[in-house]
């Protein structure tokens, strides 16, 4: 996965953490959680606030 893939990433955080509501989650913390996620393959430095957005709103959307 690379940051781009928004929804497969929120897919795989909301199966790891399906109990989390995923705005109370600070960017510090998602941006982590994305790069420990398994197959997770991309430069930690490429993300930024408009990105972890992305994830965060592909999340509530997952968690629906």
């Amino acid at each position: 996965m690379k940051w781009t893939d928004t929804i497969q990433i929120a897919e795989a955080l909301y199966d790891q953490f399906p109990d989390i509501d995923p705005l109370t989650i600070r960017f510090t913390d998602l941006h982590q959680w994305v790069c420990e996620l398994q197959g997770f393959d991309d430069d930690p430095q490429r993300s930024g606030e408009k990105i972890l957005e992305a994830i965060q709103m592909a999340w509530i959307d997952e968690a629906k």
